[in-house]
C-alpha cells in the first residue's frame, strides 16, 4: 500500500547485462563440444522436426521482439515524463516519488486535474530532478512516499543523493506537497518531512502547509484535491473517492454582516439525524454534498423535456430522477435528448463536496459553521454557499461528512496558545478557543482581521464576554476598510491583522519564548503569506522552521 513496507530492490537487466549472459552461453556451448567423443557428422533430422525447430525459433524470435518493443515503449513513456507533456513552457512540474506506484497514481491524477482546469503541466520523477531545474520552475507539487525505517523511495535515491543535502536558491519557487505514510511506523511520512524541510531551507514558498495521507486516507486527499481546486479556480473537479455523507438537518441560519461591503456571511446550525454523530475534534472539517435550488431544476427539466417525477434505480437505491439531480452536477439538456429518465440517472455524476472549519465543539450539542455566501460573474451563487445560505429549508436534510484535521488540532497540554486568522477563518479558530475553555485553560491570544468593525466582527458578543470572563489574555482587531486597528476597546493605527501581530513584537516573543503554539486560520492569499513574513521578520527564520517542525505553528488556510 502507501509506502511504508520494508525496502525492496529491483535489478533490471541493461544491455551490459544481456552482453555477459550471451558471452556466457557461447562459453558453455564450446565447453559442450569437448564432450563430443566421436568425430562430428552431419545427418537429415528429417521434414517434421525441421518444422518444429522454425515454430520453435519463431515463437523465440516473436517473444524477443516483443520485450524489446515493450522496452522502448516504456522508455519512450519515460522520456515522454521527462521531458514533459506539453511542448513549451509550464504552467506546473509534478514530481513524484514511489516505491509500490501509489504515489505515482496520485502524481497522474493530480496532473489530471490540472489539465481539466487549462493548465500546462510537465509530470516527472522525483529521481529525475536537480537543483538547477527546480530553481528555473515557478510551481511544482510533489508527492512522495516513505519506505523501510524512513527511506525515500528507491526511485528517488538519485535526487538524494546529489541534492537533497545540499541547500539550493529556490527564492522562485511555489510549491505544495502531498506525503504518504503510515501512523504505524515510528518514521511517519519521514521522507515527506525532509523534503518539506529541504525546500523551507532553500527559501522556496510553500502554497499550503505539507498534507500527510495515513494508509491512504480519503480525507486527507480529498483536501489535496481542495487545494487542487483552489490553485487552479476550479471548484467543479470531480471527487477521488466516493462520497459517504451522513444525514444532517439544518435547524438554524442567521445573516451575521448586513450591511457590511463584503459578502454576506452566515452562521449556519446543524444537527444530526444520529446524536452519536455529534463526535468530531476542535480543528476538523464539516464536507457538505450541496444540492442545486428547485427553481433550477425545474428549469433543467423544461429544457430537456426529461419528466422529473419518473422513479429511477441506481446502486440499489429507487429515487426520482428530480431528486437525483438535486445533488449532481446537471448535464447539458442536449447530452440527454433520447434518453430517458432511467438512463440520465445512470450517468448523473455528484456535485463536488463543498468544505467549511466547523465553528464547535461537540459539547455544545450542534455543528456551527460560518459561510461566506460566494457569486459566480453571472451572478449565480456558489453551489455550497447558496445551498446552505439560501436554498436549504430550516429542517431540510443536509449531506454531512467530517474530515479528521489533525495538522490543526489542539496541543494535549495547557501551553499558551497565539490564534491569528481573517474572515471567516474565525471558525476554526473560535472552536479551538471553545475546546480550551472546555479544558479551563485560560492563556489564549486572538488576533482578527475584518473589513468593518460595525458589520463583521462576527461572534463579537461572545468574544468580549470570553475576555472579560479571562478567557482571553488579549484580543487584537484590524479592520482594513475602517483604517483603524482595535487592540480590546483601544483605537490605533494599522489596517491588517499581519499589522498587528507585528504591532505586538515584544508580545509575541514573550509568548514563544514560553512555548506558546501558534494556529492560523484564514486566507491563503494575502493574510496567511502576510502572518508568516511578520513571524519569520520576528522570530527569525530558523526560529519559525523550527515551530513548523515542532508542531507549534499549526494552519488552515483556503
Amino acid at each position: 500500500m502507501t509506502a511504508t513496507a520494508p525496502r525492496r530492490r529491483r535489478i533490471d537487466a541493461g544491455p551490459i547485462g544481456n552482453a555477459l549472459v550471451l558471452v556466457a552461453l557461447i562459453a558453455v556451448a564450446v565447453l559442450a563440444t569437448r564432450w563430443q567423443v566421436e568425430p562430428m557428422q552431419w545427418r537429415d533430422p528429417g521434414p517434421g522436426r525441421w518444422w518444429f525447430a522454425g515454430i520453435v525459433s519463431g515463437l523465440w524470435a516473436g517473444f524477443t521482439g516483443a520485450i524489446v518493443l515493450t522496452r522502448r515503449l516504456r522508455q519512450s513513456a519515460d522520456a515522454a515524463a521527462t521531458a514533459g507533456m506539453v511542448d513549451g513552457p509550464v504552467d506546473w512540474l509534478v514530481a513524484h516519488a514511489s516505491q509500490t506506484g501509489y504515489a505515482e497514481q496520485l502524481a497522474r491524477l493530480s496532473v489530471e486535474a490540472l489539465q481539466a482546469a487549462g493548465q500546462r503541466v510537465r509530470l516527472v520523477p522525483l529521481g529525475r530532478l536537480d537543483a538547477e531545474t527546480l530553481a528555473a520552475t515557478s510551481q511544482a507539487l510533489f508527492i512522495v512516499s516513505t519506505t523501510g525505517e524512513g527511506d525515500p523511495p528507491d526511485p528517488a535515491l538519485p535526487f538524494v543523493r546529489r541534492t537533497l543535502d545540499r541547500e539550493a536558491a529556490l527564492g522562485s519557487l511555489r510549491y505544495g506537497l502531498l506525503a504518504l505514510g503510515d501512523r504505524e511506523y515510528d518514521a511517519y511520512c519521514a521522507f515527506g518531512h525532509r523534503l518539506d524541510g529541504w525546500l523551507r531551507h532553500s527559501h522556496a514558498h510553500p502554497l499550503f502547509d505539507m498534507i500527510e495521507v495515513d494508509n491512504g486516507d480519503a480525507g486527507a486527499l480529498r483536501l489535496w484535491q481542495q487545494h487542487l481546486g483552489q490553485l487552479t479556480g476550479r471548484t467543479d473537479l470531480p471527487d477521488w473517492s466516493r462520497p459517504a455523507y451522513q444525514r444532517w438537518r439544518l435547524r438554524a441560519r442567521r445573516h451575521l454582516n448586513p450591511g457590511s461591503l463584503g459578502g454576506p456571511a452566515f452562521e449556519i446550525r446543524l444537527q444530526p439525524d444520529d446524536p452519536a454523530l455529534l463526535d468530531w475534534s476542535a480543528g476538523d472539517i464539516a464536507e457538505i454534498g450541496p444540492c442545486h435550488a428547485d427553481a433550477d431544476i425545474d428549469a433543467w427539466l423544461a429544457m430537456s423535456g426529461v419528466d422529473g417525477d419518473t422513479a429511477t434505480e441506481v446502486d440499489a437505491t429507487t429515487l426520482s430522477l428530480r431528486e437525483r439531480l438535486a445533488g449532481s452536477q446537471l448535464p447539458a439538456p442536449a447530452d440527454v435528448e433520447g434518453l430517458d429518465a432511467q438512463r440520465v440517472a445512470e450517468g448523473l455524476q455528484p456535485l463536488p463536496h463543498r468544505e467549511y472549519s466547523i465553528a464547535s465543539t461537540p459539547g455544545e450539542g450542534h455543528l456551527r459553521l460560518l459561510v461566506r455566501q460566494m457569486r459566480h460573474p453571472d451572478g449565480r451563487l456558489g453551489s455550497g454557499s447558496g445551498w446552505l445560505s439560501e436554498h436549504a429549508r430550516i429542517g431540510d436534510p443536509i449531506a454531512l461528512r467530517i474530515r479528521s484535521n489533525r495538522a490543526f488540532h489542539l496541543h494535549d497540554d495547557d501551553r499558551p496558545l497565539i490564534l491569528i486568522g481573517n474572515g471567516t477563518g474565525l471558525a476554526g479558530l473560535r472552536a479551538l478557543l471553545q475546546a480550551r475553555i472546555e479544558r479551563g485553560h485560560a492563556r489564549n491570544w486572538l488576533l482578527f482581521g475584518e473589513r468593518q468593525r460595525r458589520h463583521d466582527l462576527h461572534f463579537g458578543d461572545e468574544l468580549r464576554q470570553w475576555q472579560a470572563q479571562g478567557w482571553l489574555d488579549h484580543l487584537d482587531l484590524a479592520f482594513s476598510r475602517d483604517g483603524t486597528a482595535v487592540s480590546g476597546q483601544a483605537h490605533g493605527p494599522g489596517r491588517y491583522v499581519q499589522d498587528r501581530l507585528r504591532e505586538q513584537r515584544e508580545r509575541l516573543g514573550e509568548w514563544i519564548a514560553a512555548g506558546a503554539a501558534i494556529h492560523v486560520c484564514g486566507s491563503l492569499q494575502g493574510m496567511a503569506p502576510g502572518v508568516d513574513a511578520v513571524l519569520r521578520d520576528c522570530l527569525g527564520d530558523e526560529a519559525v522552521d523550527q515551530l513548523i517542525e515542532t508542531g507549534r505553528y499549526r494552519r488552515d488556510v483556503y
